[in-house]
């Protein structure tokens, strides 16, 4: 195959597509947030747990069809929920204080997140590049937050400062959230994964909202306006979380990872022409060098390189996560192995 063969691909050409639409799904998600939280409508349990009931309902029907018992202890997904639904809840409430524009940037903290974390708890090898790479996203990330802290500029939120704050904690959140998954889906199943985490998350998020946005619901009058961004973000959210599995066993973390950076540039366009706000050049700046952070790590279009462990690592090292809440008693042999779907 010559050097640009592989633009021409049946695999390629399905990976760039799909990883386009999963980037527009997630700038759908930021606008749902944007237009609710711009209306006065501030419920971020209320918007996740639509999604999580999708969740529940479709996989929790593809279980019960099945007849499938589950493969790991049930206490799990309650510990991955309760961490997926507070990620969800900073990130989402962090649009009441900033920008559409430095949320989506801020977000990509979850990606060297996600790098420590395996390499700390999943003991994944890492190259001196994938850390050069890490070290150049945190980097732009920073000039996010120095952006929206010096820049004149106010329109974006009442006070930047605490919702670039907000959106940090909910990416570490994430990761946590990415590497539990990626334990959970290697020894278990994934329509297993997504039908727990949904009735889980589900569970947390209704009592959450019974708690913090009672009142909150009570008083927003359900109008077309209001009611349409809450489904949106549902809908958006779902199939997020249906189609990343597919594109990570097409061509793989990389591609994916490239493919939703093109999100913020969405962001940056809704801003501009939806919202008529002026962006600061420094999130241009900000901007390209998440880019090239994320091409360092993922080492440009090629296959992702991260020297991972043998199949007999595996087993010494699962203990490592496993003292995050128990060490397992399931004999896992023989069990699907599944692309994590919030592996990002």
């Amino acid at each position: 195959m010559s050097a640009w063969g592989w633009i021409w691909s049946k695999k390629t050409v399905v990976g760039l597509v799909l990883g386009q639409f999963v980037s527009l799904l997630i700038t759908s998600t930021g606008f749902s947030s944007s237009e609710l939280s711009r209306r006065g409508i501030n419920a971020p349990t209320s918007q996740s747990f639509l999604n999580y009931l999708l969740l529940a309902i479709f996989y929790g029907g593809i279980l019960i069809y099945r007849r499938q018992w589950l493969q790991l202890k049930w206490w799990y997904y309650v510990l991955l929920a309760v961490v997926d639904v507070e990620a969800n809840y900073l990130v989402v409430k962090a649009y009441q204080y900033t920008s559409l524009t430095s949320i989506m940037l801020l977000d990509c903290c979850t990606i060297p997140s996600v790098i420590f974390l395996t390499w700390m708890f999943l003991k994944t090898k890492y190259g001196l590049r994938k850390f050069v790479g890490m070290g150049i996203c945190v980097a732009g990330l920073v000039l996010v937050v120095f952006s929206d802290v010096h820049s004149s500029d106010r329109s974006g939120g009442q006070n930047p400062l605490k919702g670039d704050l907000l959106v940090i904690g909910g990416s570490i959140l994430y990761a946590i959230s990415n590497v539990f998954e990626e334990f959970l889906v290697k020894e278990g199943d994934r329509m297993e994964l997504m039908a727990m985490l949904g009735l889980f998350g589900g569970i947390v998020s209704a009592c959450q909202i019974s708690i913090l946005e009672r009142r909150e619901l009570s008083s927003i009058h359900w109008t077309a306006g209001a009611v349409l961004p809450f489904v949106g973000f549902a809908l958006a959210m779902f199939l997020f979380y249906s189609t990343v599995p597919v594109i990570l066993k097409i061509c793989g973390s990389a591609m994916l990872n490239l493919s939703l950076l093109t999100s913020d540039m969405w962001a940056v366009l809704i801003r501009i022409f939806a919202y008529h706000q002026k962006v600061d050049w420094m999130y241009f700046l900000a901007f390209a060098g998440v880019a090239v952070g994320i091409y360092i790590y993922s080492g440009g279009f090629e296959e992702d390189t991260t020297q991972r462990p043998s199949d007999e690592e595996v087993g010494a090292h699962t203990s490592a996560v496993e003292t995050l809440c128990s060490n397992t008693s399931n004999n896992n042999k023989g069990r699907t192995r599944v692309p994590s779907p919030g592996d990002l």
